[in-house]
C-alpha cells in the first residue's frame, strides 16, 4: 500500500483553495449576485468534488469562466440588468465628479 504524499496533498489542497477563493470573488463581481448566490455556487461545487474527487479546475475549469456562467444560471436575468443599469449610472457619477475634481482642483 503507497503511503499518501503529504508535500503532494498540501500543494493540492492550496491549489483547490486558490481556485475557490478565485471563483467566490469573480462571482461576487458578477450584476446582481448576493451572498445567497454566492453561497448556493460555492455548495454546488464542494458538494460536487467532494462527491467525485475531482479537483474544482478539473471539473470546473477556469474559476473566472466558472463564475460568469454560475452567475448567467443562478441570477434571475431582470435581476442581473437592473444591476448592470445601476453600474453603469454609478460609473457615470464617479467619472463626472473625476471630472469636477480636476476642473476645481481638488
Amino acid at each position: 500500500m503507497m503511503k499518501k504524499d503529504r508535500t503532494t496533498d498540501a500543494a493540492g489542497e492550496k491549489d483547490r483553495e486558490k481556485w475557490m477563493a478565485r471563483f467566490q470573488v469573480r462571482l461576487a463581481m458578477q450584476p446582481g449576485v448576493d451572498r445567497a448566490v454566492v453561497l448556493q455556487a460555492v455548495k454546488e461545487v464542494t458538494t460536487h468534488c467532494a462527491d467525485t474527487g475531482e479537483h474544482p479546475r478539473t471539473a470546473f475549469g477556469d474559476p473566472d469562466a466558472c463564475a460568469v456562467q454560475a452567475a448567467a444560471r443562478l441570477v434571475p436575468a431582470d435581476r442581473a440588468a437592473h444591476a448592470r443599469r445601476q453600474d453603469a449610472a454609478v460609473d457615470a457619477l464617479d467619472s463626472v465628479l473625476k471630472k469636477a475634481r480636476g476642473v476645481a482642483g481638488l
